[in-house]
């Protein structure tokens, strides 16, 4: 049967103007003065901020290393239950991404600020009672200055709260095409690599991950691309110490420098890191994890 392709104008014609053209503008702007006049200014000085354009990659790159190792386990295990658990555990994963966004980072503000909740419940334990205690010892037997005061563990305004909030709001993007891929591997053929004498380690670096990549190689873009330019996270949970590229973007269209030139050059060139990132995950891993998700 011949497929009627005028289906498919309105989505052409939606991906055109919500997608197309505001990518024009921002490329356009990006090599304009803000007389209108052609420059490439706009692009050398993004050079000035290449600290914070390394530190948004480090960073995401670190909460996409860790929403793997924890979300391919996790994503094994769901695949092996039962069809009825696996529907109860997957609306489970699938809760948190039903909060809204900033309620879910507020939540961690509240949980990891200096009398939040964990630091009370330390106290509570007198964890920093048996700190200060053995810091004093030490430093009566070798000569230290550790300190003997402590009263709370700073984990609000570190790049380590950054990161916390990129897994715990990105994690289920990442065990969702690993789901995908996993339930279609049948038990078969583990047990057939058993027969062959491979262990558990040969099983997993030799069976379950190469026929995992589909779903690895999507889960990477689906972390990566959101935690590279996010700045509610950093904002919220990082303080001014740890600006990612989302803040520096957003600063230059709201803040007072207001120079839209310069945010628009720097979104070029964070859209070009994001694709060729993109790129890279995909060459590894075919199109299975991506329909499975779509």
């Amino acid at each position: 049967m011949r497929r009627d392709t005028r289906l498919a104008y309105p989505y052409v014609v939606w991906m055109v103007i919500f997608i197309a053209v505001p990518l024009l503008i921002v490329a356009y702007f990006a090599f304009i003065d803000k007389a209108g006049q052609f420059t490439l200014d706009n692009l050398r000085q993004i050079g000035e901020y290449a600290p914070v354009f390394l530190r948004s990659l480090l960073l995401a790159a670190r909460a996409t290393v860790i929403c793997l190792v924890l979300a391919f386990p996790a994503a094994w295990w769901l695949s092996r239950l039962r069809a009825n658990h696996q529907r109860i555990m997957l609306m489970l994963v699938m809760l948190p991404m039903w909060m809204n966004f900033l309620l879910r980072t507020y939540a961690w503000m509240t949980l990891l600020e200096n009398n939040g909740l964990l630091n009370r419940l330390f106290g509570a334990m007198h964890l920093f009672d048996l700190v200060n205690g053995i810091n004093a010892a030490l430093n009566g037997l070798f000569g230290c200055s550790l300190p003997t005061g402590i009263t709370y563990f700073p984990m609000i305004n570190t790049s380590g709260a950054v990161v916390l909030g990129m897994v715990y709001n990105y994690l289920p993007y990442m065990i969702l095409p690993l789901y995908t891929i996993m339930v279609k591997i049948d038990n078969s053929e583990i047990e057939a690599a058993q027969d062959l004498g491979a262990n558990t380690r040969k099983i997993l670096t030799r069976v379950l991950i190469p026929m995992s990549m589909p779903g690895i190689s999507t889960g990477i873009t689906m972390v990566f691309v959101p935690s590279v330019s996010t700045f509610i996270i950093s904002r919220m949970l990082g303080g001014g110490g740890n600006m990612l590229v989302g803040d520096l973007i957003e600063l230059q269209f709201l803040g007072n420098s207001y120079n839209y030139n310069l945010g628009s050059a720097m979104s070029l060139v964070l859209m070009v890191i994001v694709l060729l990132c993109m790129g890279v995950t995909n060459t590894s891993g075919g199109e299975d994890g991506i329909e499975g998700v779509v």
